[in-house]
C-alpha cells in the first residue's frame, strides 16, 4: 500500500512539474513586451511606431521633431541615428542633398550607387532612398566642419502629406548596424498614419 501511494505521489509530482514547465513557456516574459513604441510628429497629426530597442532622445537640433539612438551591432563602435523633421524643398532637391553627404572610397559617383523607389503608404506618396559610402558627418549645419565616417549606410524616406507638407525620415550609421535595422525601418515607414 505504501509503495502504491509513493508511486502515485511520484506520478502526481511529475505531472505537476510538466504542467508548470508548459505554463512557464506560455507565460508572458520580459521579451513579450511590445516590440514597438508609438510616437507622433506634426503636432500629433502623424503617428509612427519605432522598435522598442531604439532609444528616443532629445533632438540635437531644434528643427528635428523626433530623434532615436540606434544601438550598434557587434563590431560597430558608433550608434545609428534616426531623425524625423518637416521641411521644404522639392523631393529631388532633398534626395540630391542626401547623396551629396556621401563620398565613395574608390572615387566613383555616389549617385550611380544610390537606390531609390516610390511607393504609397496609406494614400501618401513616399520616396525611399538607400545610400552607402563614406558619410560626411557634420553637426554644424551644411557649412560646418565635417567628419568622414567610413562604410556608412543611410536609409531615407520622404513622406508627402496632404496637410502637413513633406516629412523627412533619415536613418544612418555604420553599415552593419543599419543593415540589421533595414527591415524595421521599412516596416516603420509602411505603418505611418496621418490622423488629421
Amino acid at each position: 500500500m505504501n509503495q502504491l501511494l509513493t508511486s502515485l505521489c511520484g506520478l502526481l509530482l511529475i505531472a505537476t512539474l510538466v504542467q508548470s514547465g508548459d505554463a512557464q513557456e506560455n507565460s508572458p516574459t520580459k521579451q513579450d513586451k511590445p516590440a514597438t513604441v508609438e510616437f507622433s510628429v506634426a503636432d500629433g497629426n502623424m503617428k509612427m511606431k519605432a522598435p522598442s530597442a531604439w532609444k528616443k532622445i532629445k533632438p540635437k537640433i531644434n528643427f528635428i521633431e523626433a530623434e532615436f539612438q540606434i544601438p550598434p551591432t557587434e563590431g560597430d563602435e558608433n550608434n545609428g541615428r534616426l531623425t524625423i523633421m518637416g521641411a521644404g524643398g522639392s523631393v529631388q532637391a532633398n534626395i540630391d542633398r542626401w547623396i551629396g553627404q556621401f563620398k565613395q572610397s574608390d572615387g566613383t559617383s555616389t549617385r550611380s550607387k544610390t537606390k531609390s523607389e516610390k511607393m504609397e503608404v496609406n494614400g501618401m506618396p513616399v520616396h525611399m532612398v538607400d545610400i552607402t559610402g563614406n558619410y560626411m558627418d557634420g553637426m554644424g549645419g551644411p557649412f560646418g566642419p565635417k567628419t568622414e565616417r567610413e562604410n556608412y549606410r543611410m536609409l531615407g524616406a520622404i513622406i508627402e502629406t496632404a496637410n502637413d507638407g513633406r516629412y523627412f525620415v533619415k536613418l544612418y550609421g555604420p553599415r552593419k548596424t543599419i543593415d540589421k535595422q533595414a527591415a524595421q525601418f521599412k516596416k516603420m515607414i509602411q505603418g505611418v498614419k496621418v490622423v488629421d
